[in-house]
């Protein structure tokens, strides 16, 4: 979830949070990114050690080479790092209260090339990597505070990303590192990208940004990267998301990012976890292409203040409903809050967490996860 759709009208977006506020690092941004300090830069060229293991799946219900598995589908979820600054204690804290192991893991990069938040597959990623699937999200700004804290960024901007400024410094060191991980992984560039215009630039700029990423990846030699493009999947951007595909050839998975969000925004109307899925499920069938699996790359539901139960029964529905969807072969669990009243779209407790702990249990989201 980007900052652009937490609040709005309607499905709208959190713009509030004003680029303004970090006008002072735009100006020297440049020197910055370029010039990072030598221990950052030292640290960046240790790579990854070889995450691949044994012999690729097979039987019936193997994943193929693009990891869509063809008996079910990946159960997921991004979890904030725990508050003391570990993501793996973070991930096995919720798979402990969840009572399953996640298929996949989902977490957020920026472009900063810094050890903090710019360096794709840190020391914890690549732990966790060992015995699940990583997705990670890597975006073509610079975030203010740690971990997008309060989704505060500079914008690098897809033309400059599509001229390849940042080649060099930033995109090939992550190449790299990608390479020698070896394992598959997801990655998504600029995700709900549908609401990064018009900062980051035009429609033309992002898929002429989304292709020299893909295609700088391919010259370099990573070819265990299983790409996805990601929108919000908010129908009222439908022809701005039309406008932004790259190309069935340069993407093997759709994501779309759709929630319950109820009193969370402005329209006081409950979705289902059908009516919140089918409608762009559908369109983007019908508009973007119906020959690539889809990815909820993030859904939740907010609570009903006055019916705290209504969160147990909408991920009870969710198997039933998915196995109607038979292209969404990934579920991703937004899990944290966003700011506002009414907003904590975690499944930490209650009746959230037991609705989501009964889903995860369907024998539909127990595929086996491949070791490379």
């Amino acid at each position: 979830m980007t900052a652009r759709r937490i609040h709005g009208t309607g499905r709208g977006t959190y713009l509030a949070l004003v680029l303004a506020a970090v006008g002072a690092l735009l100006a020297g941004l440049g020197v910055w990114v370029a010039r990072v300090e030598k221990s950052d830069k030292e640290a960046d060229r240790a790579l990854p050690e070889n995450a691949a293991s044994g012999a690729l799946p097979h039987g019936r219900c193997a994943p193929g080479e693009r990891l869509e598995p063809p008996c079910g589908a990946w159960w997921g979820a991004y979890v904030p790092y725990a508050a003391n600054g570990s993501l793996t204690d973070a991930v096995h804290g919720f798979e402990k209260k969840i009572g399953r192991k996640l298929d996949l893991v989902y977490n957020y990069h920026d472009m900063s090339n810094t050890q903090r938040d710019g360096v794709l597959l840190t020391p914890e990623e690549q732990e966790l990597g060992r015995d699940r699937m990583l997705m990670l999200a890597w975006e073509s700004t610079v975030w203010t505070e740690p971990h997008h804290e309060n989704w505060t960024e500079t914008q690098l901007g897809w033309a400059e990303v599509a001229a390849g400024k940042f080649d060099e410094e930033i995109i090939d060191p992550q190449a790299a590192r990608l390479k020698a991980y070896g394992k598959r992984i997801f990655l998504s560039f600029d995700q709900e990208t549908d609401f990064r215009t018009p900062d980051a630039g035009t429609p033309e700029e992002f898929v002429a940004a989304y292709r020299h990423l893909h295609d700088r990846f391919e010259k370099l030699g990573v070819d265990n990267v299983v790409w996805v493009w990601t929108v919000s999947g908010y129908l009222g951007n439908a022809e701005l998301m039309k406008s932004l595909y790259p190309g069935d050839a340069y993407v093997d998975w759709i994501g779309m990012d759709q929630y319950n969000y109820y009193r969370c925004q402005r329209e006081a109307r409950w979705l289902d976890f059908d009516d919140s899925q089918r409608p762009t499920y559908d369109w983007l069938r019908a508009n973007i292409s119906d020959r690539k699996p889809l990815m909820l790359s993030e859904f939740s539901t907010a609570p009903d203040p006055d019916d705290p139960d209504r969160q147990r029964g909408w991920y009870q529905q969710v198997p039933r409903v998915a196995r109607t969807l038979p292209q969404v072969k990934a579920l991703v669990q937004w899990n944290r809050p966003v700011p506002g009243p009414h907003c904590d779209l975690t499944v930490d407790r209650g009746p959230a967490l037991e609705g989501y702990r009964e889903a995860g249990r369907d024998d539909y989201f127990r595929q086996p996860v491949p070791s490379r």
